[in-house]
């Protein structure tokens, strides 16, 4: 199914929310850095980056399109699927089910053809299965945290493990998506051999409470948004988002119209971003309850968030744990993900050196962080089979 607001060819709208980053461009620039904006510029020269617009411009006209098959679902519900990256492959071990983030694109980590974590795995003889959230339907606006964690993340859980006669799954989250799978863990634990936390935020007050503050101090305003769509909307999230580093968008892109557009380098640019602007709407009561609850009330970290009632408490977990906080990471910055690791008993610590999206999918993901973790896979115990006939317990 096409979702509504699906671009047509070489029809980019990046990047989102436009008028912030151009309107962030121009108030970083040089001239109006010095303390004053620049008077005797014409008025299109004040009034936008002309750096900035040209490597907008340069982004929006490249020819670039991903244009990667899916695998097969293994199962479906809602528009949410089970996407099966192991399904030629012979023998091999558990299946490994990989949670992304709800507000991006799941396809980051299958991003091209030389920058795919699950096919590299498969290609290692693993079972890489990722769960695909969709788009939120009517009935999905009103999913809770409870909803997707007890509800729809465990149902593709118990998928896995009858799609695999009964193997345990290892379980991998990637940003937001390591929250829901740790909380699944600890719910399933008789389905779930191992747990591998990817930049997972635990922390939200680290190293410094103001970012934090500052995106609970526009729920306010968000909330007439949130109840009139049932969601927070994809450029309300980018515009979110943009305040953390209100410079970096601009930084790039003045960097990109100065690359070689025929180059690898500028494939790779525009591949992932037209990722970062393929975002989703995140259902309304998920977004108050991460503002409030976890920016604001840093939940998580003090052990009050709650799914299906009871606390999501990491140092109960009794399983194999791959931390990898990556070392430059911006969005999840190391401060914010340790102190998880230091919850979990036994939990092996992964230092990547790379960013949040450079560690699943740069230039360097393979060395940092994909043969690390195939080679932490590949040394997990064997795992004793589920029981098909009590998978479905409640």
């Amino acid at each position: 199914m096409t979702r509504p607001d699906a671009p047509g060819p070489l029809h980019r709208r990046g990047p989102r929310p436009i008028l912030q980053h151009l309107t962030l461009g121009m108030l970083n620039s040089r001239d109006w850095q010095n303390g004053s904006p620049p008077w005797n510029a014409s008025w299109p020269n004040l009034l936008a980056d002309p750096d900035l617009i040209a490597g907008i411009a340069a982004y929006r006209r490249h020819p670039y399109q991903r244009c990667l098959i899916d695998p097969p679902a293994i199962w479906e519900e809602g528009d949410a699927r089970l996407l099966d990256y192991g399904w030629k492959i012979p023998g091999g071990g558990a299946p490994i089910l990989f949670v992304p983030s709800l507000v991006n694109r799941a396809y980051v980590l299958d991003l091209m053809e030389d920058r795919s974590f699950l096919r590299f795995l498969g290609s290692q003889g693993h079972r890489p299965l990722l769960l695909d959230w969709g788009w939120p339907e009517e009935d999905e606006r009103q999913f809770t945290f409870t909803d997707v964690v007890a509800g729809r993340l465990e149902r593709a859980i118990i998928a896995a493990t009858e799609a695999y006669d009964g193997q345990r799954v290892v379980l991998a989250g990637y940003c937001m998506g390591g929250l829901l799978a740790l909380a699944a863990a600890l719910r399933r634990p008789d389905l779930v051999q191992a747990l591998g936390l990817l930049a997972t935020p635990w922390d939200f007050h680290a190293p410094d409470p103001e970012p934090a503050k500052r995106l609970v101090d526009t729920l306010p305003a968000l909330r007439p948004l949130i109840q009139f769509t049932g969601t927070l909307p994809i450029d309300a999230l980018q515009a979110l988002f943009g305040t953390l580093d209100p410079d970096q968008i601009a930084r790039k892109y003045r960097k990109f119209a100065r690359t070689d557009q025929s180059s690898e380098s500028a494939k790779r640019f525009v591949a992932l971003e037209d990722w970062v602007n393929d975002g989703v709407p995140l259902a309304g009561p998920i977004a108050i309850e991460a503002l409030e609850g976890w920016y604001g009330g840093n939940k998580p970290f003090r052990q009050a968030w709650r799914i299906a009632g009871l606390p999501v408490e990491p140092s109960k977990l009794r399983m194999p744990c791959l931390v990898a906080v990556p070392e430059r990471d911006r969005i999840v910055p190391a401060e914010q993900a340790l102190p998880l690791a230091g919850q979990i008993e036994g939990a092996q610590v992964l230092r990547p050196r790379a960013g949040h999206i450079g560690m699943v999918a740069g230039s360097r993901a393979q060395p940092e962080l994909w043969q690390p973790f195939s080679n932490w896979l590949s040394a997990l115990p064997k795992p004793r089979t589920a029981s098909i006939s009590r998978l479905r317990k409640m």
